[in-house]
């Protein structure tokens, strides 16, 4: 039998990655109970792409393992989602307002304290407030006639102004038929937008809190200028955009392109496109002069060019693995389920398979799936419910 190099470093590779995967995996948030996620990438043990993706504080207790066993080259990211938090200041003579306000934060995925949903039968008010002032990320005071003069808003306000000084909230002053040259000289240089014409400003008011700028999109400029920003260089940002955009499912191999036609498709000459390439070697492969993309590539980059995110559809797709019994495991049955073509399906089994969160059923030839059954493993719960 002829002795295969090439295939020898592919498995010393997966036992490498089993290894990585079993001692970054086990590693476990005793609060929350979160596990991380661990994306292993190569096919070579001297060369592979380590990543590992949780919540920040279980990823300051990977690091810490890290270096207490002297472990390098881990890539970190988090996949926590900081969501707004309100802190809504009122006067009990525009509860109204106050509610309508509140409502509607509420409805647009923004986290409201207002003290009529907070405080119980019993409850200490000084500490409910101090809770609500404490964990907002933007105190809202509804200033009205009736309100300005308010000891207690007032106190509110003095609260939001240290967390607004401290870099801990940011602070967003809003008048109700209130002119501008009422306000206390403190609030004449803030920004306070008025409600009197309510679904307007408040439409703005929620835009700013989540950070929607109203500011119009930049122009057209030349490659790679106006790609998204990823963990990428722009030029293998630029390669990998070119296969997200020609592949037709989403599969290893089934876009292949010359490296001169691949610079030329990116707008990037052939050095800088042997330089992307080299960039991206656990995302493609290259022999002689043509380049293919690994599934993996779309699990990574279809989320800055694409209508989804197969991190997203991957936490869907193991959820109803594990929460329903009667869910399918085969590929074109998931897909039916879901209203999903294997474009879409393809990298979010991908971004499973990757992590090694399901079950290894690959299969030379499986048509338009990258497999045709997924099917749920111990690991896959432990995913699911860390990030639930």
């Amino acid at each position: 039998m002829a002795f295969n190099i090439e295939e020898l470093k592919r498995s010393l590779a997966a036992q490498a990655a089993a290894v990585i995967r079993e001692k970054l995996g086990s590693i476990r948030d005793p609060d929350t109970g979160e596990f991380p996620t661990v994306l292993v990438l190569g096919e070579s043990p001297d060369d592979l792409f380590v990543r590992a993706e949780a919540s920040a504080s279980l990823l300051e207790l990977v690091q810490q393992r890290l270096r207490e066993e002297n472990v390098e080259d881990v890539h970190m990211a988090s996949v926590d989602v900081p969501r707004p938090i309100v802190f809504l200041s009122w006067a009990s003579e525009n509860r109204d307002t106050a509610e309508r306000l509140a409502n509607i934060f509420m409805a647009s995925g923004i986290d409201t304290w207002w003290s009529e949903w907070e405080m119980k039968s019993g409850d200490s008010l000084r500490r409910r407030v101090d809770e609500g002032l404490g964990r907002c990320t933007h105190f809202v005071a509804l200033l009205t006639p009736e309100s300005i003069g308010k000891p207690w808003v007032n106190e509110e306000m003095d609260a939001g102004f240290i967390r607004k000084v401290g870099q801990q909230a940011r602070f967003i002053p809003v008048r109700e038929r209130l002119p501008v040259r009422d306000l206390p000289p403190l609030l004449s240089a803030v920004l306070s937008p008025s409600i009197d014409d309510f679904d307007d400003a408040a439409l703005q008011i929620i835009s700013d809190i989540h950070g929607v700028s109203r500011k119009p999109p930049l122009g057209s400029s030349p490659t790679p200028a106006t790609l998204p920003r990823t963990s990428h260089s722009p030029a293998a940002t630029a390669c990998a955009k070119v296969f997200v955009e020609r592949t037709p499912n989403g599969m290893r191999s089934d876009v292949q392109l010359t490296t001169q036609d691949l610079a030329t498709a990116a707008g990037l000459t052939e050095a800088d496109c042997s330089d992307a390439l080299h960039e991206l070697r656990h995302f493609v492969q290259a022999q002689w002069d043509t380049v293919w993309a690994h599934a993996s590539l779309y699990a990574e980059f279809d989320r800055f060019f694409r209508a989804w995110n197969p991190e997203a559809d991957a936490l869907k797709l193991a959820a109803d693995l594990v929460n329903d019994a009667s869910f399918p495991t085969e590929a074109s049955a998931i897909a039916a389920r879901y209203g999903w073509e294997p474009r879409r399906l393809n990298p979010a089994v991908a971004w499973l398979f990757d992590r090694a969160l399901i079950q290894d059923q690959r299969v030379l030839s499986s048509g338009t799936w990258e497999m045709l059954y997924v099917e749920k493993i111990d690991a896959t719960r432990r995913f699911v419910k860390s990030r639930s």
